[in-house]
C-alpha cells in the first residue's frame, strides 16, 4: 500500500514537474523571438557633393516599435542628432533641427550637406525587451572644384576658336587653288592662239 501511494505521488509530481518545465521553455522561445532585432544598412559609404541631400537608408525588422537613435562620429568627438520612437515621439538636436528628416523605417535624410558633415555616422534600434541592433554609414561630402570647370570651359573655347581659324585658312588655300588653275588657263588660252599664228606664218 505505501509503495502504491508513493508510485501515485511521484507520477503526479512528475507530471507537474513536465509542465513547469514545459511553461518555462515555452516562455524562454517567446522571450527570444520577440527580442530579435535585425537591421539592414543598404549603403555604408555614401560619396555626395556640397548642398546635396543625402539619405542615409536603414531598414530594421523587430516586433513592436523600436527606439532610433543616430549619431555623428568624426574627429572633433560624437553628436547626438536624432532619437525617436516611430508613432510616438521624436527628439532631434537642436544643432540638426531644420537640416534633418527621419523616416519610420529608421532613415535619416541630411539637408544641404557640408564638407563638415563628413563622418561616420551610427544608427542603433532598440528593441521593446532591450535587444539592440548597430549600424554605421561613412559619408564623404567633396566640394564642386568651379575652377576646374572654368579651365575646361576656357580650353574648349580655345578648341573652337582654333577649328575656326583652321577652316579659315583651308578655305582660303581653296580660294587661292581655284584663283590659280583659272589665271592658268586663261594664259594657255591666251598662248595657244599666238602660237598658232606663227605656226601658220612659218
Amino acid at each position: 500500500m505505501w509503495a502504491l501511494r508513493c508510485l501515485q505521488g511521484c507520477r503526479q509530481h512528475g507530471i507537474r514537474l513536465g509542465i513547469v518545465t514545459l511553461c518555462l521553455a515555452a516562455a524562454g522561445w517567446t522571450l527570444q523571438t520577440q527580442g530579435k532585432v535585425s537591421l539592414l544598412v543598404s549603403q555604408p559609404h555614401i560619396n555626395a557633393t556640397v548642398a546635396q541631400n543625402v539619405l542615409l537608408s536603414v531598414a530594421y525588422t523587430c516586433k513592436g516599435r523600436p527606439v532610433i537613435e543616430w549619431k555623428y562620429t568624426s574627429t572633433s568627438g560624437t553628436t547626438k542628432i536624432a532619437k525617436w520612437k516611430p508613432g510616438s515621439y521624436t527628439n532631434i538636436s537642436s544643432s540638426y533641427t531644420g537640416r534633418v528628416n527621419i523616416y519610420d523605417n529608421g532613415s535619416l535624410q541630411l539637408l544641404s550637406v557640408n564638407m563638415r558633415d563628413s563622418g561616420y555616422y551610427l544608427v542603433t534600434v532598440v528593441e521593446t525587451l532591450g535587444t539592440s541592433m548597430y549600424g554605421t554609414i561613412l559619408l564623404n561630402v567633396y566640394e564642386i572644384l568651379y575652377e576646374d570647370l572654368h579651365f575646361v570651359a576656357v580650353f574648349f573655347a580655345f578648341l573652337m576658336a582654333v577649328s575656326a581659324i583652321l577652316i579659315c585658312l583651308m578655305w582660303l588655300c581653296n580660294k587661292s587653288v581655284h584663283l590659280l588653275q583659272k589665271e592658268r588657263h586663261q594664259l594657255k588660252a591666251c598662248l595657244n592662239p599666238s602660237l598658232q599664228e606663227t605656226k601658220s606664218r612659218l
